[in-house]
């Protein structure tokens, strides 16, 4: 079985006759209103290093024109837009309940002119060959459908010279991090989603689909499949999460 169909195999709701795809848009529907609390309330806030790191790995490259894909509430483009400086950021989502949020947050403060959410499908990327001068996705990546697929229709919207910068959760390895952390996700998260966003699903499958992700030198390969170069991986904070850069 590949990495992509293991994937697959996890879903938020297990029984269910929707695909992975329509799950995800729905569980996040359902958390919207508290996703960004509980994701600087579980990280104990260091998923803003992690953010700012993997947004360093664009500086050089002085990005006009972005895509920010599986954007959710705008967290990443909003900051995105304050390091970066872009002319202007579009973001992709198929949670309608996310981006509502995010619009709001962007309207708040005073981006609407620069940033840009959407309805949009990683899967097909609703704009022309070679767009974006960059591409990122925080912590979206392992709730594609398809990931072969969605990496392939970001390349493709890439220009050529272009980067993609991908943060995602991974599996720690070292002793005894990975004992803390493997408790802390299959106990702990299930819980805290159940009590703040009403929604021990979404934070089962949390663990489960970080699990399943292809990671490390395996994810490197299947970007360097996927037509990507100079792909590197950036291990952070006892390897909880991994920045993936690549280049088309």
């Amino acid at each position: 079985m590949s990495e992509n169909a293991n994937v697959q195999k996890i879903v938020p709701f297990e029984g269910s006759k929707l695909s992975k795809k329509e799950q995800i848009a729905t569980m996040f529907d359902d958390i919207a209103y508290r996703y960004d609390f509980l994701n600087h309330f579980m990280s104990l806030g260091i998923d803003i290093i992690w953010r700012k790191k993997a947004l360093g790995y664009l500086k050089s490259l002085q990005p006009k024109l972005m895509l920010d894909v599986a954007t959710g509430t705008g967290d990443f483009a909003i900051m995105a837009e304050k390091r970066l400086h872009p002319d202007k950021i579009v973001g992709i989502d198929i949670s309608e309940g996310m981006l509502s949020h995010g619009r709001e947050k962007i309207q708040k403060a005073g981006l609407s002119d620069k940033i840009t959410l959407q309805s949009g499908d990683s899967e097909t990327i609703s704009f022309p060959d070679q767009t974006f001068d960059a591409i990122t996705v925080a912590f979206g990546v392992r709730n594609f459908e398809n990931l072969e697929k969605g990496l392939s229709e970001m390349y493709r919207v890439l220009k050529p010279g272009g980067k993609l910068v991908i943060l995602e959760f991974s599996n720690p390895t070292v002793f005894p991090i990975k004992q803390l952390y493997n408790s802390y996700f299959r106990y702990i998260t299930p819980l805290i989603g159940k009590w703040i966003a009403k929604s021990q699903a979404a934070y089962s499958y949390l663990p489960e689909s970080v699990k399943a992700f292809p990671q490390g030198e395996a994810m490197r390969t299947i970007l360097t499949n996927t037509r990507f170069q100079a792909v590197t991986c950036k291990t952070l904070t006892f390897g909880i999460c991994s920045i993936y850069c690549a280049t088309r």
